[in-house]
């Protein structure tokens, strides 16, 4: 399993766990609407920055390994349809959090459905054309260029996604992330610096 994938597995388990969650929404809660925005705000940004990273770094480096033009621009019209369904449910988001009636909480369950919808038929596609070829040029210069292009962010920024990859996360994706960056600088990064995540998202999703 490529890093990749460890990503997009996280990008599934929020989008199940917003969906479940508006589904449950307890009409005319603040606070659980609140909360639910700041699981949004950390949720929107990872995925963003994301797609971004693949256009800038990971990308040129598939083009050098083979992977055509055609099949990056087709993903990159995923990506953008995907941002459109991000800024709608960010509306119902920023709706609820305003006044977080019953209306708007069916608002925010039918624009996450869409998203959900939108971004895993992405994710399934993307796996399928690329993850083959991570597998195959596991080792090409290109490829570890790429890794450590993406390594290169401030030990905040590392420590909340790595927080919030773990959590939650599945024992394959953990053994793949584990063989990808060394158990102490994962530790260090997300419980040092992965403290504001564990204190303000993690524990919307334990309530």
């Amino acid at each position: 399993m490529s890093m990749n994938k460890v990503i997009h597995g996280a990008v599934r388990r929020d989008l199940a766990r917003f969906v479940a969650a508006f589904e449950a929404f307890p009409a005319g809660d603040v606070t659980r609407a609140r909360r639910l925005a700041d699981a949004w705000a950390n949720f929107d940004a990872q995925l963003t920055e994301h797609h971004h990273g693949e256009h800038r770094i990971a990308w040129p480096a598939l083009r050098q390994v083979g992977v055509s033009d055609e099949l990056l621009d087709t993903l990159d019209s995923e990506h953008e349809a995907m941002a459109a369904a991000l800024a709608r449910a960010g509306g119902t988001v920023d709706a609820l959090t305003r006044s977080p009636g019953q209306a708007e909480a069916s608002q925010a369950l039918a624009a996450f459905v869409e998203l959900q919808t939108v971004t895993v038929r992405h994710l399934d596609h993307e796996e399928a054309e690329i993850e083959p070829v991570y597998q195959a040029n596991r080792d090409a210069p290109e490829i570890k260029a790429m890794g450590r292009a993406f390594g290169k962010v401030s030990p905040g920024q590392g420590g909340q996604f790595f927080a919030w990859i773990l959590d939650g996360i599945t024992p394959e994706a953990k053994s793949a992330l584990t063989s990808e960056v060394p158990g102490p600088v994962l530790g260090i990064l997300s419980g040092v610096f992965g403290r504001g995540y564990r204190s303000k998202v993690a524990p919307v999703w334990t309530t």
